[in-house]
């Protein structure tokens, strides 16, 4: 009986014991399980996520170029015909001031040649002064001594620099805005002889006020240069004309005041 209880005893603690295995066991697993299901919930979170902020950049890179396109009305008077005329009111305002610009440095170059016709012309001149003075050197010294009074009494290399700042200046200004407001108004740019032309005459504005200091140095080629290429400059605005005539014509056609 002794025996038959003890062995009893024994099998009993036994299956406790496998029990215990068994709930340990169990309870691993269903740790793990649930480690691995938070792991997929987390990853398909993150997946959603960028899902929708692919989803929400899609919507934006669609929508913001319909904003940048808009030409119905949204930029109010920037769209309107008053701020289409800015542009060629004021391109036409500096041909004009290329015009003057190109007198008023073609009036500064003769200060310096007729100095240059001076000292020539001296070099000429007989020694003996009564004999240097009523020779013909003598009478064209005396009549480009007095012309040179005049050109340099009229300031033209103060003006001149004046002018070339300005056309500068408002010419960047205005070459950017001219292409900013086409955009606002029709949503696009139109590549062709105008865009092109207006483009090289920017350039052209910018090379040429590049050389200036070299110029006031006294580099004779900055100044040859600077001289071709407002020269080019002006030839090339005044080809631009009719096609920004045209232009104008289109303004009137399809905008309306104000």
């Amino acid at each position: 009986t002794t025996t038959t209880t003890t062995t009893t005893t024994v099998a009993m603690r036994a299956a406790a014991t496998r029990r215990a295995h068994v709930r340990a066991a169990a309870g691993k697993t269903t740790s793990t399980v649930a480690t691995s299901i938070k792991s997929v919930a987390v990853e398909a979170f993150d997946e959603h996520k960028a899902t929708v902020s692919a989803l929400a950049l899609v919507a934006a890179s669609v929508a913001m170029p319909e904003m940048a396109h808009a030409s119905g009305g949204e930029f109010g008077l920037f769209e309107g015909r008053t701020a289409a005329l800015l542009h060629p009111a004021g391109m036409g305002a500096l041909y004009a001031t290329t015009l003057y610009a190109g007198y008023l440095g073609l009036q500064w170059r003769r200060v310096r040649t007729v100095g240059d016709e001076i000292a020539e012309l001296k070099a000429t001149l007989p020694a003996d002064e009564v004999a240097a003075a009523a020779s013909e050197a003598g009478k064209k010294i005396a009549e480009l001594t007095a012309t040179r009074k005049e050109l340099v009494a009229g300031k033209f290399k103060d003006k001149h620099a004046n002018m070339g700042s300005l056309l500068l200046a408002m010419g960047v200004a205005l070459s950017v805005e001219g292409g900013m407001n086409t955009y606002l108004r029709v949503g696009k740019l139109f590549p062709g002889p105008h865009l092109y032309a207006g483009l090289t005459i920017t350039v052209l504005w910018a090379m040429a006020a590049a050389l200036v200091p070299m110029m006031e140095k006294g580099n004779d080629k900055a100044r040859s240069i600077h001289i071709a290429l407002n020269c080019f400059n002006l030839a090339l605005f005044t080809w631009q004309i009719p096609t920004g005539l045209e232009i104008v014509g289109k303004v009137f056609q399809f905008t309306s005041w104000p």
